[in-house]
């Protein structure tokens, strides 16, 4: 009886990876800043906004962007640059619209009032190339999807989160209970307590799957409200599980915090055993303020758009090519989606991403 899942192939090319950044808003025209929309190819967003701010002599730390995009894929975004000094935001904007830099196309520039800032987009766009999928398995992939579509995903936070090595959570704990030194750049702070929390977040989810609940309201949850973002404490459960049903809303689980809102009940008893185990006994959340005060997210995830197509087989016909097509919210990653239908197979030396990788594919 056949139980794990089928291989799956991805990122074999940089094509077989595209995704592409909706903006929260546009430009307005007018301002000291310049947005710049953008696709590249095979480089990360640092090593995009570096090349396009120094061939535009301005300075790359005061750029800004809303995520972090893959850097084996071809990805679209829009990012800010400062106008220098003495040059005349339009002035900019009309030369970013003609730079030429490898592997990076500019499609327009626009002056605007203030800088992009993390978080700053409606969400991502993905189209993404399956490859390697046994043809006899195919029925199996597309009943998963098509759960997928009606029932949504586990939300986890993808391998990204974690690292290059996986141990970016390991090494955000050493440093804030004082057992190692820890990077002195406040970006790399933020983002080693941002894989903490990740790590805790994820097996509170892993323990809501276990049990079946990871989209159904159970008394005392945090429920968001997917329309509006806002929460409430359920305490009419019939009530809430229709309304979790029909997909108005969905529990959500912690992103640990000193100012973080928790549930109560049964879920509050989850929580605080699954933080307490991974934070330690002693842990002080107070001393994380400056780095992020928590918040909640939703266990489950809402795959928008999402259809699919076989777009090519092997000369043998033992092997298919899936073309999969969705759009996800800001935060969430395009592998948990694959994840649910396929065993997630990527070329060794592409695997994973930076230290300090926020899930380019998620587009945080």
């Amino acid at each position: 009886m056949t139980s794990a899942l089928p291989p799956g192939r991805i990122r074999e090319r940089l094509e077989d990876f595209v995704v592409d950044e909706l903006p929260a808003y546009a430009p307005s025209g007018e301002g000291g800043h310049v947005f710049v929309r953008f696709t590249k190819r095979g480089l990360s967003t640092v090593d995009a906004v570096q090349a396009i701010a120094r061939a535009l002599s301005c300075e790359p730390r005061e750029a800004g962007h809303a995520g972090m995009k893959d850097k084996w894929a071809v990805t679209t975004q829009t990012i800010s640059l400062q106008a220098p000094r003495g040059v005349a935001p339009a002035e900019l904007a009309r030369r970013a619209s003609e730079v030429s830099l490898e592997g990076i196309t500019v499609h327009e520039a626009t002056p605007h009032g203030h800088k992009i800032k993390p978080g700053h987009l409606a969400g991502n766009r993905f189209a993404l190339v399956v490859r390697g999928v046994p043809v006899d398995r195919l029925a199996e992939v597309t009943a998963a999807f098509e759960r997928v579509r009606r029932e949504g995903v586990p939300n986890a936070f993808g391998p990204q989160r974690f690292g290059r090595g996986g141990d970016n959570a390991a090494r955000a704990l050493a440093w804030l209970t004082g057992k190692e030194r820890g990077p002195r750049e406040p970006r790399m702070q933020r983002l080693l307590w941002s894989s903490l929390q990740s790590a805790a977040y994820n097996k509170v989810l892993d323990a809501r799957v276990e049990d079946g609940t990871w989209a159904t309201p159970i008394e005392g949850d945090l429920l968001k409200l997917h329309a509006s973002g806002g929460l409430f404490v359920c305490t009419d459960v019939q009530t809430d599980r229709a309304r979790g049903e029909a997909g108005d809303v969905s529990p959500t689980g912690p992103i640990v915090g000193a100012r973080m809102s928790w549930p109560t009940g049964a879920p509050l008893d989850l929580e605080r055993r699954i933080v307490t185990e991974t934070l330690g006994e002693a842990f002080d959340l107070d001393r994380t303020r400056r780095l992020g005060e928590g918040s909640r997210r939703a266990l489950r995830l809402w795959v928008g758009e999402l259809r699919w197509e076989v777009i090519e087989d092997d000369p043998g016909n033992a092997a298919a090519c899936i073309l999969v097509y969705f759009v996800l919210p800001k935060g969430a990653y395009a592998t948990t989606v694959l994840a649910a239908g396929v065993a997630i197979e990527e070329p060794h030396s592409r695997r994973g991403a930076p230290p300090a990788g926020s899930g380019g594919e998620e587009g945080d």
